[in-house]
């Protein structure tokens, strides 16, 4: 139903960051973690991996840059917020699109809902501030999840809430309140909400990534640019 709707709307979704940035303007990364051993990045905190991403938009010419979806990475490791003794059961499969752009970049919704929920999810290597939209087409229900924002998203909206489709929600929060991380977006699409509320796995174990992968298609299907 999502490859439908991807068919059906793609000329109307809106961009997730707005009409400042248009196609032109991101670019593509890997973060996995044969790429990042490679460089030899210190993933322990955020500033390595702030430099590297400032560099790699510079190099590129770029605004922003994205990817991640079902990438396997080391970022993780550094937080026991994900770690497991078995080792085919510590999440390290990203389940979300990445955007990695500045601090106080706008963030919109790329179709219309409501505010499903909201919450500060505080452990390191979280999301920070979070916001999950409710989309419904057709009696067709989906979710949208937008983490690492700022904190002042959680001040602007009721649970409930209606979201137009140019309507920005939310900017990209710093260091300091998205988890730890260089200002980025991480963007989720969720078929089944569950019994979860301002929160969601954005990162999969291997052990239940046949689950994930079906629950959480490719955000790609809403987010995909037009070049």
């Amino acid at each position: 139903m999502l490859n439908l709707l991807h068919h059906q709307f793609k000329p109307s979704f809106f961009s997730i960051l707005g009409s400042d940035f248009t196609d032109q303007d991101y670019v593509t990364i890997d973060l996995s973690d044969a790429k990042t051993a490679k460089l030899g990045l210190d993933l322990s905190n955020a500033y390595d991996l702030q430099d590297y991403v400032d560099e790699y938009l510079r190099i590129h010419k770029a605004k922003a840059a994205y990817g991640g979806y079902l990438e396997k990475r080391s970022l993780y490791n550094r937080s026991p917020h994900f770690k497991k003794k078995n080792l085919f059961h510590t999440r390290n499969i990203h389940l979300g699109l990445d955007v990695w752009a500045p601090e106080g970049t706008a963030v919109y919704s790329p179709l219309p809902g409501k505010i499903h929920s909201q919450q500060d999810n505080l452990s390191v290597g979280d999301y920070g501030p979070t916001l999950i939209l409710e989309h419904s087409f057709d009696g067709f229900r989906f979710y949208t999840l937008y983490g690492h924002l700022s904190k002042v998203a959680l001040n602007n909206f009721n649970t409930g809430e209606d979201i137009q489709i140019n309507q920005p929600i939310a900017k990209l929060g710093n260091a300091s309140e998205n988890g730890n991380y260089p200002p980025h977006l991480h963007f989720q699409i969720i078929m089944d909400i569950q019994d979860y509320s301002g929160d969601y796995p954005g990162v999969s174990s291997q052990a239940d990534l046949e689950f994930y992968k079906k629950n959480c298609p490719d955000p790609n299907l809403i987010f995909s640019l037009k070049s």
